[in-house]
């Protein structure tokens, strides 16, 4: 029978397209759902869209989608890691580089030493092979932990180093991980792919902070634009990409150049711009976890229908020992720090150890997620074993995610390490500090304009400390809420009987929501993922 005609052919890619759209907005749907029972039970997100990613996969006529390995790095990693970056505080850092050293490089070196371990010992792995499986589950992912985190706070330095370490881990990881690519399509280990690999973390930081400087020029020209928020996904590409192809660590190029913008940033940049970019990376963010879920999902059902009865019972037997030896393995090296840090401070050094709960739960906070799962994507076809690598990542991802994301908030609960009343109390105090400043600059202004900015400022400086005083600020943010709800209402009216144009109605719409919010309870200003 002949070839189908031209214009049929189109239509077939039209459908297969749908396909996926389809099965990507059912997830969507199911992902928004599940959001919100996480949210109630302070669960991580990522364990339950792991767990929706692969029902939705298993569906009946859910599609096989190839994804380019290339670009997989750059599409899933290198947004996640500007926004992290871009927010961490460098004191934090500085203040912890011995921490942060441990777990970015040691704590990943060894993790990837055991996994090479039990791959050659159980299944028999080539060492190249070993070592590229190991680097693709070494380094864990803080966002399941930070989701669970942002609900029940605890200690700012066990925040701060969940955070700072899955910046640098995934450089860690992904330097072996390219080291091993290159090593086994190589056949062995020569001068110039070692000289290469020596040169990928300092030439990327290098690249990464000159980079953040020029795209931090281009910044003032696109400000307050949709152009702008579009330039900062352009730079966080661009930089990855360029890094691959001068042979430099993409991670560390991408974590340098957003924490060169951020430094190079300052308090007359535009807060309309803030607020529109945080909107649009935490929707981005979000998206590119629920499509790497399912896009895993899509390629677990895919490698278990290939794999024969007893292939099948090697790879799940091989995963199990795996995710035992990641956990375990996390676990020891946290308490080995510890270990480390104490008899540091005995000896006089200024950082304090950990409580030993705390020392558990940074320890427990070993998920797996977006960067292993990643990373598995971008192994090439042709690699060897890559059925097992691939399912045995997953299992990690998924394992990790579902065992101790759904354990932490307990945890947290049963140790006490929660800091809810202090982190009330420290936001407080900020905020009387920041009125305090602003009283300040406004002394010595004269007029009656002045005068009531400095009554009002001075209202908020002295109210946790005077409940009449707290109670007139409850009043007047209630009566302020209440004249902005009647605006509302007036707006609305007018724009009903044709009296104002869209464009009009549009902007008192945002001044009268940038007012509301200005006063309304800080739970009404904040967008969370769980």
């Amino acid at each position: 029978m002949g070839a189908a005609p031209a214009s049929m052919r189109p239509k077939a890619c039209y459908y297969a397209d749908m396909t996926f759209f389809e099965t990507l907005v059912a997830l969507l749907a199911v992902a928004i759902l599940l959001l919100q029972i996480t949210r109630r039970m302070h669960l991580p997100y990522p364990g339950i869209l792991a767990a929706a990613g692969v029902c939705v996969a298993m569906l009946p006529g859910a599609p096989v989608i190839p994804i380019d390995p290339p670009t997989a790095l750059a599409l899933f990693i290198a947004p996640v890691l500007v926004d992290s970056a871009y927010d961490f505080p460098m004191g934090a850092a500085r203040r912890m580089v011995l921490p942060l050293i441990f777990y970015a490089v040691i704590a990943v070196l060894v993790t990837t030493g055991l996994v090479v371990s039990i791959s050659m010992l159980t299944v028999g792995l080539p060492i190249a092979v070993a070592v590229t499986l190991g680097a693709i589950v070494a380094p864990p992912d803080a966002a399941a932990a930070t989701a669970v985190l942002s609900n029940l706070p605890v200690d700012r330095r066990v925040d701060a180093l969940l955070k700072g370490e899955s910046l640098f881990n995934d450089a860690t990881a992904l330097l072996l991980f390219g080291a091993a690519l290159t090593v086994q399509a190589r056949g062995g280990l020569d001068g110039a792919t070692a000289l290469q690999i020596g040169f990928a973390a300092p030439g990327g930081i290098l690249f990464g902070i000159v980079f953040g400087f020029l795209v931090s020029r281009l910044r003032p020209i696109t400000e307050n634009t949709v152009g702008g928020t579009l330039l900062q996904f352009v730079y966080a590409f661009s930089t990855w990409l360029i890094a691959e192809h001068l042979h430099l660590s993409a991670v560390l190029a991408t974590v340098a150049s957003a924490m060169t913008i951020a430094t190079l940033s300052t308090v007359d940049d535009s807060p309309r711009m803030r607020v529109h970019s945080f909107a649009v990376w935490t929707t981005v963010v979000f998206l590119l976890n629920v499509v790497a879920f399912l896009l895993m999902g899509l390629q677990a059902r895919r490698i278990l229908e290939s794999m024969s009865a007893d292939a099948l019972e090697r790879a799940l037997y091989f995963a199990a020992i795996v995710v035992v030896g990641v956990i375990l393995a996390r676990l020891a090296m946290a308490f080995l720090l510890h270990a480390i840090v104490a008899s540091r401070h005995r000896r006089g050094n200024v950082l304090a150890p950990f409580t030993n709960g705390e020392t558990f739960l940074v320890g427990w906070s070993g998920m797996r997620g977006l960067v292993t799962l990643a990373t598995a994507f971008a192994l090439p076809a042709d690699f060897p074993e890559r059925d097992l690598v691939v399912l045995t990542a997953f299992a990690v991802v998924l394992a990790t995610l579902v065992i101790q994301g759904a354990t932490l908030a307990p945890m947290i609960h049963f140790l006490k390490l929660g800091r809810q009343a202090e982190v009330r109390d420290e936001f407080e105090a900020a905020r009387r500090s920041l009125a305090e400043a602003a009283f300040q600059r406004l002394e010595k202004e004269d007029g009656a304009e002045a005068a009531a900015l400095r009554a009002v400022s001075k209202d908020h400086w002295n109210a946790p400390a005077n409940t009449d005083q707290a109670s007139q600020l409850i009043r007047r943010r209630d009566l302020t809420i209440a004249a902005v709800i009647a605006q509302r209402q007036r707006l609305e009216e007018l724009r009903d009987t044709d009296q104002i144009g869209p464009t009009q109605y549009l902007e008192l719409q945002e001044d009268l929501d940038w007012k509301q919010l200005s006063v309304g309870p800080d739970e009404d200003r904040r967008i969370t993922e769980s």
